[in-house]
C-alpha cells in the first residue's frame, strides 16, 4: 500500500513523472488504489506541495514552505514536530495537529516564528505516513457505542469499533488489552474505524509479554515464510584455507540467535601473524539488486531476542546455508590483517575463501583459558579434549586484548553492561558483538566469551570505512564523536557516589574512565555505569560518502559487515565488498598493470571509479536516504523493544513481592518523586512525591534533590533508604514503592 512519502520519495528521484509512470513506481494497479491516488494527487497539489506541468508530470515544487518532521507527543498533551540535523523542534498545539499521532511523519508550515526561549508554532498540513497501523488499546463503551482506547497516551484520538467488539469490553481484573487494526483514521469530523483482531489477557499470562511488548513497539512478529529466500552461489575461485583451524566464539545459548563469523590465526615464519576474519557469505547468497527485495527487508531490518529464541530477519533456509557448523566446509567473505610484533595492523586484504570450524569456543573455555595459573601446565577438564587449539585461543584472547587497549588509548571507554537476575532475559543481557551503536564498549569477560569477538570486529569495521572511504565507495555506518568527557555540572549529580577528591581539568570536566575509577562501592558504582550509561545517545545509522556532510575531524566513523546476520547494515556493506571482490575494476583502460584493490596497499595507487553504472545503480537501491530513515526508525522500535522487554519482567518479579520491604540506592530525584533501584533484585521504582504526607517537599533541580521544608529532610542521589512494593502497573512498566 503506497503512502504520501512514497509519493513525494519517487517525485524527489525524477525530473517528472507522469500519472502511468507513477502508478507503475507505486506498484498501483487497482482501480480503487486509483482513486485513493487521485485524491491524495489533488491535495498535494492543493497545499502546493506538488506540481503539474505542461506534459502532464508531477514534480515536487521547489518553492514549497512545509518541512518534513516527526510528530512526538508527551502524556501531558505536548506535542511537537522534530525536524533533522538538530534544528529547532515546532510546537503544534493539538487543535492543530489534524489528526497526527505521535511518530507520525508530516508535513509542517510555520505560523508563528519563535522568539527567545520559545520555539515556533506551527500546523500540520499533510500526514505523509503513519507509524501505527495497529493500537494496543482498552475497549470501552461511551454513550452506547464502543471505542477502542490507546493505552499510548501520547495518541491522542480514540478508535470507533463494530457493535460485535463490545465483548472485549476492558476488565481491570484481567487486563484484557486488544490489538485494533485501523480501517480508517480520523479525518475532518468524521471519527476513525477500526476492529478488534487480538485480545491479551495479561493478568498473570507471561506468555503473552512478548506479543504484547513487540506490539507496543511497533514491531511486526515476522513469519519465515514472507522472509528473503536463499539463492544458489556460483562457482568462483577461493582461497582454500578449509584444512586450516578456525575458531566460533559463540555465547548465546539460543539456536537460532545471529550466525556468527570465525577467526583463524596463521603465524608466519618471522615474528609477524595473520588473523583472518571469515564471516558468513549472505551477500553471496540473497539477491540484492532489485526493489522487491527491499520491500520484503522493509519490515524487518534486524534480528531480535525474544524470551526463548530470536526473530530473524533472514529465513531459515538462508541461515543454514550460510552459517558455520563445526567440522563443515562453507565459503565465506574474509579479510586478513597482517600483524606485527606489537599487534599492530600493518596491512590488509579482502578475499573469497573456503573454510571449516575447527571449534565452537563457548565461554566455560574462555573462563578456563584466562583463568589458569600456568599456561605450561593443563590441569582443567575443560581443556585438556581441546589441548592442539590452546595455543591459538591464547593468541586471539592476546590479539583482542591488545586491540581492545589501544581503542581505549585512543579515547574510547569501557562501562560494564547491567547486571541481570531474571533468567529469562538472559540472551538480553550476553554481549552483542555486533553491536556497533554504542558510544562505549563493553569490558572483556572471561564468562562471556563474545566479548573478545568486539576489539577485533571494531577494527574489521574500521578498515571497511577507511578502504570503502578511498576507494570513493559508498557505505553505512555510523559518526560518533567519541564522547569521553561529560560537564561538571552532571557530576555533581553523582557526586554521591563518589569517595574521593574530584579533580577537573581547566575546562571544568572530568572522563567517564575517571569518574568510574572514583567510585569504591561496589553497588554504587553500579548504579553509577548505569546512570553514566545515559549520557551516551545511540549513534544514528548515516550514509557514508564522499558527498557526505560530515567535519571528519571531529568524529569517528564505523562501517560494520563482519555479522550479517544480525542486520541489514552489515549485509549491505558486506554485499559491497563482495561486489568490489568480484566487479571492481583493477585498473585504468590505459594502465596494462593491475592493481589488487583487495589490498591495503593498493589505496593510494587507485583513481578511477572501482564500479561500472551498472554495479552502482543496484547498489544505489540500497545506498540511499530513503532506506537511511527507514533503519533508523527500525532501530529506535528494536531499542525501545528491548528496553521495554526488560522493564516488563521486572515489572512481573516484583508483582509476585507486592508488600515486602527492601533496601535500595535513590537513582535520579524530580519534582514528582525519586528513583530507587532495588539492588537485591535489580528493579527500579518510583517514590511518588505524594507519598511523603510527613511534610512539604520542594525540588530543587541544581542541588538534584527533595527537600522538606519543615524538618529540611533530603532525598538526593545516592542516598540508601528502605522501601515497600505497593504497586505495579504492566501497561506502563512501572513499579510503585513508598517508604518504611
Amino acid at each position: 500500500m503506497f503512502t504520501t512519502s512514497s509519493i513525494i520519495d519517487n517525485l524527489n528521484q525524477s525530473e517528472g513523472l507522469e500519472y502511468k509512470k507513477l502508478c507503475r513506481s507505486l506498484k498501483i494497479t487497482k482501480k480503487s488504489d486509483k482513486d485513493k491516488l487521485d485524491i491524495a494527487l489533488t491535495a498535494l497539489e492543493k497545499l502546493e506541495i506538488i506540481n503539474k506541468n505542461a506534459e502532464d508530470e508531477y514534480t515536487c515544487s521547489s518553492e514549497s514552505d512545509h518541512i518534513v518532521a516527526k510528530i512526538r507527543c508527551s502524556s501531558k498533551g505536548y506535542c511537537f514536530a522534530v525536524r533533522e540535523k538538530n534544528k529547532e523542534d515546532i510546537y503544534i498545539k493539538e487543535n492543530l495537529l489534524n489528526y497526527a499521532w505521535n511518530g507520525d511523519k508530516v508535513l509542517v508550515r510555520i505560523i508563528k516564528e519563535g522568539y527567545r526561549r520559545r520555539s515556533p508554532e506551527g500546523i500540520v498540513d499533510c500526514i505523509l505516513e503513519r507509524s501505527n497501523q495497529i493500537l494496543l488499546s482498552k475497549v470501552e463503551i461511551i454513550n452506547n457505542d464502543i471505542y477502542a482506547i490507546p493505552i499510548d497516551d501520547r495518541i491522542l484520538s480514540k478508535i470507533k469499533l463494530p457493535k460485535e467488539d463490545k465483548k472485549y469490553a476492558y476488565k481491570p481484573d484481567n487486563k484484557n488489552i486488544v490489538k485494533v487494526e485501523i480501517d480508517r483514521f480520523p479525518i475532518g469530523q468524521e471519527e476513525g474505524f477500526g476492529h478488534v483482531i487480538q485480545e491479551l489477557q495479561l493478568k498473570n499470562n507471561e506468555k503473552l509479554d512478548t506479543d504484547f511488548v513487540l506490539s507496543k513497539s511497533n514491531i511486526i512478529k515476522l513469519c519465515n515464510e514472507t522472509l528473503i529466500k536463499s539463492k544458489k552461489i556460483e562457482k568462483r575461485e577461493r582461497i582454500d584455507l578449509s584444512d586450516k583451524k578456525s575458531y566460533l566464539f559463540k555465547s548465546w545459548n539460543s539456536d537460532n540467535s545471529p550466525i556468527l563469523p570465525m577467526i583463524q590465526i596463521e603465524k608466519g615464519k618471522d615474528i609477524n601473524t595473520k588473523l583472518w576474519l571469515h564471516t558468513n557469505n549472505l551477500a553471496e547468497r540473497v539477491e540484492l539488486s532489485s526493489k522487491k527485495s527491499l520491500e520484503i527487508f522493509i519490515n524487518g531490518f534486524e534480528s531480535l531476542p525474544l524470551l526463548n529464541n530470536w526473530q530473524n530477519y533472514l529465513s531459515e533456509a538462508l541461515r543454514n546455508a550460510s552459517e558455520f557448523n563445526l567440522g563443515e566446509k562453507n565459503e565465506a567473505i574474509s579479510l586478513c590483517l597482517h600483524l606485527n610484533s606489537d599487534n599492530e595492523i600493518t596491512a590488509w586484504s579482502f578475499h573469497l575463501t573456503l573454510v571449516r570450524c575447527s571449534l565452537i569456543v563457548g565461554s566455560d573455555h574462555t573462563e578456563a583459558l584466562l583463568s589458569r595459573k600456568s599456561k605450561t601446565r593443563i590441569t582443567s577438564p575443560l581443556l585438556k579434549p581441546i589441548k592442539e587449539h590452546i595455543e591459538d585461543l591464547d593468541k586471539i584472547l592476546e590479539i583482542s586484548t591488545s586491540f581492545r587497549q589501544k581503542q581505549l588509548l585512543a579515547g574510547k571507554v569501557e562501562i560494564p553492561s547491567p547486571i541481570n537476575k531474571i533468567q529469562s532475559l538472559d540472551e538480553f543481557f550476553i554481549h552483542n558483538p555486533a553491536e556497533s551503536s554504542k558510544g562505549y564498549f563493553e569490558p572483556l569477560k572471561k564468562d562471556d566469551c563474545q566479548t573478545f569477538l568486539s576489539p577485533i570486529l571494531h577494527e574489521a569495521n574500521l578498515i571497511w570505512f577507511k578502504h570503502s572511504n578511498q576507494y570513493g565507495l559508498k557505505s553505512v555506518g555510523y559518526l560518533s564523536k567519541g564522547l569521553d568527557y561529560i560537564n561538571a555540572n552532571e557530576i555533581i549529580k553523582y557526586s554521591e557516589f563518589i569517595d574521593k577528591d574530584i579533580e577537573l581539568d581547566e575546562n571544568g570536566n572530568l572522563s567517564f574512565s575517571q569518574v568510574i575509577k572514583l567510585c569504591v562501592d561496589d553497588n554504587k558504582k553500579r548504579i553509577l555505569n548505569n546512570l553514566l550509561i545515559n549520557e551516551f545517545k545511540e549513534n544514528e545509522v548515516s550514509l557514508i560518502s564522499n558527498n557526505a556532510d560530515i567535519d571528519e575531524s571531529e568524529k569517528l566513523f564505523i562501517s560494520p559487515w563482519t555479522i550479517p546476520g544480525y542486520d541489514f547494515i552489515n549485509l549491505m556493506n558486506q554485499y559491497c565488498i563482495f561486489n568490489m571482490i568480484i566487479n571492481g575494476k583493477k585498473s585504468k583502460k590505459s594502465n596494462t598493470n593491475e592493481i589488487n584493490i583487495l589490498e591495503s596497499n593498493s589505496l593510494k595507487l587507485v583513481n578511477w571509479g572501482i564500479f561500472n553504472s551498472s554495479i552502482s545503480k543496484n547498489i544505489d537501491i540500497f545506498f540511499n536516504s530513503f532506506i537511511i530513515e527507514k533503519l533508523n526508525e527500525y532501530k529506535s522500535k528494536v531499542n525501545q523493544y528491548k528496553s521495554n522487554m526488560i522493564s516488563i519482567k521486572k515489572v512481573r518479579k516484583a508483582e509476585k513481592l507486592i508488600g515486602n520491604i527492601y533496601s535500595g540506592f535513590i537513582l535520579s530525584v524530580q519534582s514528582y518523586g525519586f528513583f530507587v533501584e532495588v539492588s537485591e533484585l535489580n528493579v527500579e521504582g518510583l517514590v511518588h512525591v505524594s507519598t511523603l504526607n510527613n511534610d512539604w517537599y520542594e525540588y530543587r533541580s541544581r542541588q538534584n534533590l527533595l527537600i522538606g521544608r519543615k524538618s529540611k529532610k533530603s532525598y538526593k542521589v545516592g542516598d540508601e533508604i528502605k522501601i515497600k512494593i505497593i504497586k505495579v502497573d504492566i501497561l506502563k512498566y512501572q513499579i510503585d514503592l513508598e517508604l518504611t
